[in-house]
C-alpha cells in the first residue's frame, strides 16, 4: 500500500525578536519570521526603511541591537562568510584584476588564508573551476579580459561568479540590477532565476522593482512601519507588514514553473 508522508520545509533562517537601532533611531523592531531552505525571498519597501541594513546583519556585516539571527539552528556569527554570497548594485570587482583573476580571489582568500594563492594541482583545480562558472555566466570568452572592458550587465555577470564560485548556500542580492538597462536587465533576471534552480541557492533581494520581486521571488517581504509618531519620526522601526508566497521553490528547483504554467517575463 502506497503511503504519502507530508515533510515540512526546512528552515534555514531563523529572524526572533530582531532590532536594528542606531543610537536614538529605530530602523527595525520586533522582525520575527523564517526562510526556508531554496526560497527566493524578495524584500521591498520604501527607501530608508532598513532592507539593506536587514541584508547586511544576514551577510554578518552588521550585528542586530536586540534579537537573533540563526542559520541551521546556530546563531550567526557577527563576520561574513563564505555560506553567504552578496551581489551589490555597484559593481563589487578589481579594476587591476583579469576577469579570471577576480573569480579566483575568493577560492584563494578561502583555501589559501596565509599566502591567498594556490600552486601546482590546486591551482590548476581552482582555474578550471572558475572557467566553468564563467562558461556559466557566458564571461569565459572575457576570461582574460580586464573589468573595463565589461559592460554593465556583464561587470554584474562578473559580481555573481565571484559570489558562487565558493559554493554559498545563501545568496544575497542588493539592488543588483537597477542600473543595468532594461533588455541586460531581463537577461540577468532569466541568469539568476536558472541559477537558482541549478544551485539549489537560498536567495535573499532586496528591490524597488515591485514587477521584479514577483518575477523572481517566490516570496515576496513588504518593509514598512506599522507605527508612527509624527513627533519624532525616527521612534518606531520597520516590520514585515506583508508577506506574500508567490509560488513554491520546488517548483523553481524542478525546473516547472515557466513551463507548466506558461509564465513570461513582465513588461
Amino acid at each position: 500500500m502506497l503511503s504519502l508522508v507530508w515533510e515540512e520545509p526546512v528552515s534555514l533562517i531563523r529572524i526572533s525578536k530582531l532590532w536594528k537601532s542606531y543610537g536614538a533611531k529605530n530602523v527595525l523592531e520586533g522582525l520575527d519570521f523564517s526562510i526556508d531552505a531554496n526560497e527566493f525571498v524578495t524584500i521591498v519597501g520604501a527607501s530608508g526603511c532598513g532592507k539593506t541594513t536587514f541584508l547586511r546583519m544576514i551577510l554578518g556585516e552588521e550585528e542586530p541591537s536586540r534579537g537573533s539571527i540563526e542559520i541551521d539552528g546556530e546563531k550567526l556569527i557577527a563576520e561574513p562568510g563564505k555560506d553567504r554570497g552578496v551581489v551589490f548594485q555597484r559593481y563589487s570587482v578589481f579594476p587591476h584584476l583579469t576577469v579570471l583573476e577576480n573569480v579566483m580571489l575568493g577560492l584563494e582568500f578561502a583555501g589559501s588564508k596565509i599566502l591567498c594563492r594556490g600552486f601546482g594541482s590546486v591551482r590548476r583545480h581552482w582555474t578550471q573551476r572558475c572557467r566553468e562558472m564563467l562558461d556559466r555566466v557566458g564571461l569565459l570568452a572575457s576570461a582574460n579580459d580586464y573589468p573595463n572592458a565589461l559592460s554593465g550587465g556583464m561587470q554584474q555577470r562578473l559580481a555573481l561568479s565571484q559570489s558562487l564560485v565558493v559554493a554559498p548556500r545563501i545568496l544575497l542580492l542588493d539592488e543588483p540590477f537597477g542600473a543595468l538597462d532594461p533588455g541586460i536587465r531581463s537577461d540577468m533576471h532569466v541568469l539568476v532565476r536558472e541559477l537558482h534552480r541549478e544551485l539549489g541557492l537560498t536567495v535573499l533581494m532586496v528591490t524597488h522593482d515591485i514587477s521584479e520581486s514577483f518575477y523572481l521571488g517566490t516570496r515576496v517581504l513588504v518593509l514598512d512601519k506599522i507605527r508612527i509618531d509624527p513627533h519624532d519620526p525616527d521612534l518606531y522601526g520597520a516590520n514585515i507588514t506583508y508577506d506574500i508566497p508567490v509560488r513554491n521553490p520546488l517548483d523553481d528547483i524542478a525546473g516547472t514553473f515557466g513551463e507548466e504554467r506558461g509564465v513570461t517575463q513582465y513588461e
